[in-house]
């Protein structure tokens, strides 16, 4: 009886002892705290999926919260990320959904960030998915039309490719334009070496113009600035008298000078026009009298 009384207190210890083992082991895959010092970060996606209750949150990749509540704003899914308190993050920190391995687990993840200014808990964060393989595959059946579309076009331009690669002719007019261009090549060697001289020469010789030329600029600098500047001075009095000739023309065609009165004085023109006709009626008489009876004087002089 007292062997079957410790073999039972055995039993009894060791099922108390891996009961314990069993929720702490569960406690520390799900994150569960006896403490309950953690703080709530409620952040929204565009996408949860995956994501249950209970998932890991890491911040910078090491385990510091839990999954809470994961409910549904508008077209935008809400996560309610449990995290431990000693955890600061910072106004730009940033957070992601991606994935915690490849049997398709979903975590979230958190970078702290750097500026001075606290999270703000009390605002919705804005958080971004990060696609898996599940994600990419599906990614992939959404195109699948247009890859096999593009395949079928790529092995038929292979094949037009093919076709024009063994074309005979094509293969003859290929060889003869690389043999073309090689002999090309050939005689432009031979030319250069033939003329390497003359190359040389040539090339020392536009070395020297160039340094003679340089060197007739360095002699002649002061010349040359003295001659610039007499060009300009030409060029400024040139603008004067062009300008001091439109004014004069302006101020004739005003009448704001003497030539421009005599030239637009109306009463001045016909005056003109009256003289002239006086002087053609005397010339007139005197030819006449000149031709028939000679100059007739009729003149009244009176003597003191």
């Amino acid at each position: 009886m007292r062997n079957e009384r410790k073999t039972e207190i055995k039993v009894g210890v060791t099922s108390l002892i891996a009961l314990i083992l069993l929720i702490w082991v569960i406690g520390w895959a799900k994150n569960y705290k006896l403490s309950g010092s953690q703080k709530i970060v409620r952040i929204e996606f565009e996408s949860a999926n995956g994501l249950e209750k209970g998932d890991i949150v890491t911040v910078n990749g090491v385990r510091k919260g839990v999954v809470g509540e994961i409910g549904i704003s508008g077209n935008k899914a809400v996560v309610n990320a449990n995290i431990d308190d000693d955890i600061l993050l910072k106004e730009d920190a940033t957070f992601g959904i991606s994935m915690l391995d490849l049997m398709g687990g979903k975590k979230v993840e958190i970078k702290p960030g750097i500026s001075e200014k606290k999270l703000d808990y009390s605002k919705i964060q804005t958080g971004q998915f990060y696609a898996d393989v599940p994600a990419v595959m599906a990614m992939l059946g959404s195109v699948q039309n247009d890859l096999i579309r593009i395949i079928k076009e790529v092995q038929v331009t292979l094949s037009s490719m093919n076709n024009v690669m063994t074309d005979k002719d094509f293969n003859k007019d290929m060889r003869s334009s690389l043999s073309n261009l090689a002999s090309i090549s050939r005689k432009l060697n031979v030319m250069i070496d033939e003329n390497r001289v003359n190359l040389r020469r040539l090339t020392g010789n536009t070395a020297d113009l160039t340094k003679e030329a340089s060197q007739l600029i360095r002699d002649n600098k002061d010349n040359i600035r003295t001659s610039l500047e007499d060009v300009q001075t030409v060029l400024k009095n040139t603008n004067d008298l062009l300008t001091k000739i439109n004014n004069l023309t302006d101020e004739t065609a005003d009448r704001k000078n003497n030539a421009g009165k005599l030239l637009y004085d109306e009463e001045l023109l016909t005056d003109v026009k009256k003289s002239i006709n006086q002087v053609r009626d005397l010339t007139k008489i005197l030819l006449d009298q000149l031709n028939n009876k000679g100059l007739n004087v009729d003149a009244h002089i009176k003597f003191f």
